[in-house]
């Protein structure tokens, strides 16, 4: 799958304020500073996309982006796909107060609950890290609502080889001490551009089967 554009329509306080539902819609979610807006840059090959920080808790509001897509079929003919990519607030540490912290967790969960076109949300885990609670928590908490998502663990040029594997195996292990499978999951590297064929293909695939 080829990305054609990517164009920002707008930030949404609330779900019921999102752009109509009226396409595939995929999420992007995780802790605060996992370099969710980098990877989102780095997927639609579009740098200053969404808007990066190195301060956490910078995405306040429902982003939302359209992006027109191209497949070929099997004769060759370029197929085109309008969907829409979503950049989620962070969940965890924030310099905000804590009622802010409050109205984005409720915000979120609102959207992730509510919003009938979302078919998958991507979950960013910071792969230079062991497991940690708060990113296990979530993903429990997004399997008790019955919420189709995968994995996307980022940063991997910031490691050594030999440590992201770890990371990951030891993340991967630590869920299957609660869940009877896994979800898909990739290594990615908004530096290096690792992943980006195998998410794309991804959304390609779930694209495909959305009508």
């Amino acid at each position: 799958m080829e990305i054609i554009s990517a164009t920002y329509i707008k930030s949404s306080p609330d779900y019921g304020q999102c752009p109509k539902a009226d396409r595939p819609e995929y999420a992007f979610i995780g802790r605060s500073n996992v370099g969710k807006s980098s990877l989102i840059n780095m997927l639609c090959n579009k740098k200053a996309l969404a808007k990066t920080s190195a301060a956490p808790g910078k995405t306040q509001l429902i982003n939302h982006f359209e992006i027109i897509s191209a497949t070929r079929d099997k004769s060759g003919k370029q197929e085109k796909r309008p969907w829409y990519l979503v950049d989620l607030p962070g969940y965890g540490y924030a310099k905000v107060s804590q009622k802010q912290r409050k109205s984005w967790s409720a915000m979120i969960e609102k959207y992730i609950l509510k919003r009938e076109n979302l078919i998958t949300l991507f979950v960013l885990i910071d792969s230079r890290h062991e497991p940690q609670l708060i990113d296990l928590e979530f993903i429990n908490q997004l399997g008790a609502w019955s919420i189709p998502f995968a994995l996307v663990f980022t940063k991997a040029d910031k490691n050594k080889p030999g440590a992201t594997i770890r990371n990951v195996d030891a993340f991967l292990n630590k869920l299957r001490e609660t869940w009877e499978a896994l979800p898909p999951h990739f290594i990615t590297s908004a530096i290096d551009k690792n992943g980006r064929e195998e998410v794309l293909e991804y959304v390609g695939k779930l694209n495909a089967t959305a009508g």
